[in-house]
């Protein structure tokens, strides 16, 4: 989740630049499909996995994600040397093709989270990820960017 960065497309880089803090990611869970062949278009390998954004103690967003694996290298990098999404796109060397799927908001427990999920992909590699930041109000100043009547 981070302090990860998949150059500039997930939500870490955002979260170290606005707190001027570090951002360390706690795995939750990560369950893996079967590994009996090398990952390949006939064989994908799938994880699912949730982990936890945390700065100063607080856990400022929840990612979880669904990743397909179709090649041996980005099998061997993500799985085995264990790199994050965004660092596995780094050591690939290659920028993955982003796809905004959804943004929403809702109400939970009195606070306003901010959803959203998106999708990073390259070849031998796809990530779906949905993070979602438990309280939109630790982010006063971008909240109230204004662009004629509307609050953006």
């Amino acid at each position: 989740m981070l302090a990860e960065d998949s150059y500039n497309t997930t939500s870490t880089n955002v979260e170290v630049s606005y707190f001027g803090r570090p951002i360390f990611i706690e795995l939750i869970y990560a369950h893996c499909s079967s590994r009996l062949t090398p990952a390949s278009l006939e064989n994908p390998i799938t994880q699912s996995r949730q982990v936890h954004l945390v700065c100063a103690s607080c856990t400022v967003c929840v990612a979880t994600s669904t990743v397909t694996i179709t090649s041996p290298q980005c099998e061997r990098l993500f799985l085995d040397e264990k790199f994050p999404i965004g660092q596995t796109f780094r050591r690939l060397n290659c920028t993955p093709k982003f796809s905004l799927l959804n943004v929403e908001t809702r109400t939970t427990d009195g606070k306003r989270e901010l959803r959203r999920t998106y999708k990073l992909e390259t070849k031998g590699f796809v990530a779906e990820i949905l993070e979602v930041f438990p309280d939109r109000d630790m982010f006063p100043e971008w909240l109230s960017i204004r662009k004629g009547n509307v609050v953006h």
